[in-house]
């Protein structure tokens, strides 16, 4: 039940030198205001005592308009509720910002005052209670580590003297998150970073859009893989620039094909995701990591390293990024905190040179004032008593028993119909079906069982592609059985 408690007294006008009867004013006044979308249906009125006081009138003039609306179909009591807004208007076109909305006798003009932002996402259908979700490759929130994040958050509430001492602080973020954050980079990426280093934004999409404004422009060229992570793409075209695209293989991106573009003319930026690429889950190869190290130092390539999910290798010990090895500063390297504890935990970081991070900080600024400073030292604290890490260690042994039983439980229902490789690591599979076959139907059968997947619409970069990334580690056994179980149904 929800009470307007609009600014009557300034929305209704009573002319009292009018021939129209006061309460006719009144009760013209609501219907206009209904008609307009100001007043939802299903919404309750004040009562007339307290419509009169607001307005200034006497109640018997505001029961006298209440009851003329509710004759003309306006208004419904009902009892021992109140005065609401009917659900069944007798016009049932109020104005809002759509431009299909409109009453006959107006004309409402749409402003173009902005910019389009060129990007045509998936339809979404709606998510019901009962829906199994397969996502595209997140972590269990089930099983992070939530009460002592928040019991840590609580603590900090209480200590009043502590709120204006962070707030006062750097808006590169929480000073111990990034002290902790640059520990644990170095410890277990090999980054020669310090504190100053670090930039925590609000998830990584944040950090690669603040390190993608400091280095492009109108005009801008960007080398990015030809199948790619697509709000990355979006956002550089946004800032104006043109992408180059280059072919991924099960190596990696092609480094010879960015050798020769840099030849022929340097780009202004490479975007390159190096392990478990997105998309298709590969890794970058040792022997072109190295060669492209060396292109990125000749021809003094800026680079942003997005590393989403580093820290889940199951097969092997992971190659370090290209951010460990000696880049001349021209490596920005991004990585998520959201991959490592839940999606719902947006935290992010940059690192980059001491200088480039106190610009990237000004622009973190224009952007948002400051983070969470208190949940950032919250999370901080799981990294300083070791909990994180912990965390970090089951996850890793869970996740690896997810993927191998997933994708056991992938041959069993798919078998040769369908193409993947075991992922060396991340969350998720990158599973290719038949040229012809339509993975949007596939959707389509899978919601009318109760599981909701996207579409693959996403991933559908030219006709060559029919893929889809389908994550395992948010699903538990019995999670697992029921999705490969309808799968086998309604393939």
């Amino acid at each position: 039940m929800v009470i307007q408690t609009l600014p009557f007294d300034t929305l209704i006008s009573i002319d009292r030198t009018s021939k129209t009867p006061i309460f006719r004013q009144l009760a013209n006044s609501l219907t206009t205001l209904i008609r307009n979308g100001k007043i939802k249906p299903g919404h309750q009125l004040p009562p007339s005592r307290d419509m009169a006081a607001m307005i200034k009138l006497n109640r018997t003039t505001v029961i006298a308009a209440y009851d003329e609306l509710k004759v003309q179909g306006w208004l419904e009591v009902i009892t021992k509720k109140g005065m609401f807004v009917s659900t069944q208007l007798p016009v049932i076109d109020p104005i809002s910002f759509r431009t299909d909305n409109m009453l006959s006798a107006m004309v409402l003009v749409q402003p173009n005052f902005y910019q389009q932002i060129n990007f045509d996402r998936p339809t979404y259908r709606e998510v019901k209670p009962f829906h199994l979700i397969i996502n595209d490759g997140y972590p269990d929130p089930r099983i992070a580590p939530f009460n002592s994040l928040f019991n840590r958050y609580k603590t900090l509430l209480s200590k009043a003297d502590l709120h204006g001492r962070l707030i006062a602080g750097n808006v590169a973020g929480s000073m111990l998150l990034r002290s902790e954050l640059a520990n644990f980079l170095s410890r277990t990426r090999a980054l020669n970073i310090e504190t100053e280093n670090v930039l925590v934004t609000h998830g990584a999409q944040l950090a690669i859009y603040i390190a993608a404004s400091m280095v492009l422009k109108a005009g801008s060229t960007v080398i990015v893989a030809d199948m790619n992570y697509i709000l990355a793409d979006k956002l550089f075209e946004q800032l104006g620039a043109t992408l180059v695209k280059v072919k991924v293989d099960h190596n990696g991106i092609d480094v010879d094909a960015i050798e020769e573009i840099c030849r022929r003319s340097r780009p202004d930026l490479l975007y390159i995701i190096p392990h478990h690429h997105h998309p298709t889950t590969v890794t970058l190869s040792a022997k072109r990591r190295m060669k492209l190290l060396d292109i990125i130092r000749r021809y003094q390539l800026p680079v942003i390293e997005d590393d989403y999910d580093y820290d889940f290798h199951y097969n092997n010990s992971p190659i370090l990024p290209l951010a460990s090895a000696d880049h001349s500063g021209y490596v920005l390297y991004v990585g998520s905190i959201s991959k490592t504890l839940a999606p719902s935990i947006r935290l992010g970081y940059l690192v980059g040179g001491t200088s480039f991070i106190q610009q990237a900080s000004r622009l973190k600024q224009l952007v948002e004032i400051r983070g969470d400073i208190l949940f950032e030292e919250s999370v901080a604290h799981l990294f300083s008593t070791g909990e994180l890490q912990r965390h970090l260690r089951r996850s890793i042994k869970l996740y690896r028993e997810r993927r191998d039983r997933f994708c056991e439980l992938l041959n069993a229902s798919l078998g040769d119909f369908v193409k993947f490789t075991v992922p060396q690591g991340g969350m998720a599979v990158w599973i290719v079906f038949p040229e012809n076959y339509s993975i949007s139907e596939l959707s389509n059968r899978l919601y009318a069982k109760g599981i909701y997947m996207n579409d693959g619409s996403l991933y559908r970069y030219s006709n060559t592609v029919n893929g889809i990334r389908v994550g395992f580690a948010s699903l538990d056994d019995a999670e697992m059985d029921k999705f490969a179980q309808v799968l086998a149904q309604v393939k």
